[in-house]
């Protein structure tokens, strides 16, 4: 099985939760690999936190510039001009990973899969459509791409999801969660919502919600 390239760090020696965490457009694995010490989780919490690199690829949005991205965006009006047939392509590539978690002892129902901004696309196709149970899925900075053609596992249907969302996102507009969390809703999920006075990034208040939400979706 041929893996994307990833970082991986562990909390503690021998792990028995994962989070595999998926970065946005133009960044890597390293953008959010510095939050894991920040999120001050407990000794007895031991987890793995993977960090995969999205491929390099030419984003039409952004000229053709060359640069890491889980899909192509053909134009601003993001949540419907993008490369559906590549996001979903990653979110095979991603599903390796849980697969690759499975295989080390890791059961699925204490795998986290978390994505910002186009990640949390990729990440909310795939944990919607895995066939065991999980965690959990944090969605930060991101929308619902493939709401109306991801295959929605019965496996995931209690599925624990966090939605976090800047009130001044200029990127990612906030209306863009609240139609995630109108789709889920309609479906019969049972997300959270968060807002935060930031725009599209990560803030400190955020992060401390990130770890009471991760401890207790992994207990």
């Amino acid at each position: 099985m041929t893996l994307l390239p990833a970082i991986e760090t562990e909390t503690h020696s021998n792990p028995s939760a994962s989070v595999i965490w998926l970065h946005g457009l133009g960044a890597d694995g390293n953008d959010f690999a510095p939050i894991v010490p920040e999120l001050g989780l407990p000794d007895h919490l031991a987890v793995r936190f993977i960090f995969p690199h999205a491929p390099t690829i030419a984003v039409t949005v952004n000229g053709g510039a060359v640069m890491p991205a889980w899909y192509d965006i053909l134009a601003m009006d993001i949540d419907r001009q993008i490369d559906t047939t590549g996001l979903i392509e990653s979110s095979q590539q991603i599903r390796k990973f849980v697969d690759r978690e499975l295989d080390r002892g890791i059961d699925s129902t204490k795998i986290i899969i978390a994505g910002f901004s186009q990640g949390g696309a990729v990440a909310y196709h795939l944990a919607l459509s895995y066939d065991k149970p999980l965690a959990g899925l944090l969605a930060m900075s991101t929308y619902l791409a493939t709401s109306d053609i991801v295959q929605y596992s019965d496996a995931n249907r209690a599925i624990p999801i966090e939605i976090h969302h800047g009130t001044f996102d200029p990127v990612v507009p906030k209306q863009l969660a609240e139609q995630a969390i109108s789709a889920l809703t309609a479906k019969g999920y049972t997300p959270e919502y968060k807002s935060y006075p930031m725009e599209h990034s990560v803030c400190p208040e955020q992060i401390a919600d990130i770890s009471s939400w991760m401890q207790q979706a992994l207990l």
